[in-house]
């Protein structure tokens, strides 16, 4: 009687949805590694956490999971060539970065992990080889553990360091170890100079001459962003992602950049850059990493970033809510490399989480010298923003109502389906025995899931059938004109 008595007072239309939002939810990342946070801890390694602010490789952490920090106490950080060289490379150096990012393995490994590992070693890829700027497997650290002692020793081609002990794990998200010593990539000189004769590149003319880019040049030269670009040409370089004319005027008439303080303004096209030089090839081999930009550097930690991949054969940029994709190259000599991309780099910081479609005009081309249309902020300060613009009306000959009606069944599905749950997972709750609970809510939560691929695919079907239906609406009304 007790268990039918605390069935009675459960609600399962709240269990339904609490399920529903849990597998929703489920892919997307809620841990941010704030690695400076978890090594303040530790006096003995402020100068290696120090070096990771300074380098900004702190940032570059931010955003992922499932890594493995190789951390230098201080006693051996100071004792190393990195200390007792006359003249240390600035933290600016990108070699120096490169040398922390050797230290970041991609991925997450425990006190039983590396026990598991074979006496003749196991590759491990590093955050240095993620950038695409490793030769080979130079961004590789083969690691290897001593039968007899199971003593964990670190190689790289140039150097070797002997794991010391676990300084702090979060299961699964992150380990830290100390080590005794720095670890050198191949190919890669700590000590040489990394000042090179500023290139004296006039970012605004290689625009220009590109024939493209008439719109982002004279938005650099406005904003005064340009003189900051051209600053960070020595060092480790910059990479521009920078908008065709084409792509301004595709942005959608309710963004309006143009109506941004100019602050924010300047911040959006700082977005458009990466404070590495990154040629062709090297952003080919990028393995889906999130990149800061030179916004992440004035905005904060994880915030204002990039996702580079390799998508059909091209370069993509995804900013959260815009995917571009990389058109052409319009300069390239170290330390500098323009890209043309195929879209505006909105932020999400700014721009809402929700995806940004372009408009494209129908039945023609818009013309050359048509404006671009503005941008701006915000869901908060532009009505209807989430919703079709006012000034955007059917054509003729399609009945608006059919989406209506679509959407209507759609929700008749839900509705049956949810019921259809319901009803089972009563079943089994009536059926099911104190031996029996574990597989009889296996069992629920097995249909619940189920209800849930078909209500999605319930949706995709709906949405691709009123597409058609538009589409098709429109061709019969450009036959009559």
């Amino acid at each position: 009687m007790a268990t039918l008595f605390s069935v009675s007072h459960f609600t399962p239309i709240t269990f339904l949805y609490f399920l529903l939002l849990l597998l929703s939810m489920s892919h997307k990342p809620i841990f941010s590694i704030e690695i400076t946070n978890l090594l303040s801890s530790y006096p003995d390694l402020s100068d290696f956490s120090d070096l990771l602010t300074s380098t900004a490789v702190a940032s570059d952490l931010a955003p992922r999971t499932s890594i493995t920090l190789l951390a230098v106490p201080n006693a051996f950080l100071r004792s190393s060539d990195l200390a007792n060289h006359h003249s240390p490379p600035s933290p600016s150096s990108p070699n120096l970065a490169d040398v922390l990012r050797y230290h970041v393995l991609l991925e997450y490994l425990s006190w039983p992990d590396l026990r598991l590992i074979p006496p003749n070693g196991r590759l491990v890829p590093t955050l240095f080889q993620a950038t695409g700027r490793a030769s080979t497997n130079s961004g590789f650290v083969n690691i290897t553990r001593n039968p007899v002692s199971n003593a964990i020793t670190l190689h790289s081609s140039t150097s070797n360091a002997t794991l010391l002990s676990l300084v702090k794990t979060l299961p699964y998200n992150v380990s830290i170890f100390s080590i005794d010593s720095l670890l050198i990539p191949s190919d890669t000189n700590l000590m040489a100079s990394e000042t090179r004769p500023p290139l004296g590149l006039n970012i605004t003319k290689a625009l220009i001459d590109g024939h493209d880019f008439n719109v982002a040049a004279s938005m650099l030269t406005a904003s005064g962003v340009e003189s900051e670009f051209e600053d960070d040409e020595g060092g480790a370089g910059i990479t521009l992602f920078v908008p065709t004319d084409e792509a301004f005027s595709d942005l959608p008439a309710r963004i309006k950049f143009q109506s941004l303080p100019a602050d924010r303004k300047a911040v959006v096209l700082r977005f458009h850059v990466l404070h590495s030089y990154y040629p062709l090839g090297s952003l080919e081999s990028i393995v889906n990493p999130v990149q800061p930009t030179l916004a992440t550097e004035s905005m904060g930690a994880g915030r204002f970033t990039l996702n580079i991949s390799r998508i059909n054969g091209s370069v993509a940029i995804d900013s959260g809510i815009v995917q571009a994709t990389v058109t052409q190259t319009v300069f390239d000599q170290n330390p500098v490399a323009i890209f043309g991309v195929s879209k505006v780099l909105l932020p999400k910081e700014y721009f809402g989480s929700n995806p940004i479609e372009v408009d494209k005009p129908v039945g023609g081309q818009m013309g050359s010298d048509a404006p671009p249309p503005d941008i701006s902020l915000s869901p908060e300060n532009s009505p209807g923003f989430y919703g079709p613009p006012s000034h955007i009306s059917s054509p003729p000959g399609l009945d608006m109502t059919s989406a209506a009606a679509a959407d209507k069944g759609l929700l008749s599905w839900r509705i049956f389906l949810g019921l259809w749950c319901i009803g089972v997972y009563y079943f089994y709750l009536l059926l099911q025995t104190d031996e029996g609970k574990a597989e009889h809510l296996q069992c629920v939560i097995t249909t619940v899931f189920i209800m849930y691929i078909v209500l999605e695919i319930v949706q995709i079907f709906s949405r691709n059938l009123r597409k058609m239906q538009i589409a098709r609406s429109v061709s019969l009304s450009m036959l009559q004109l």
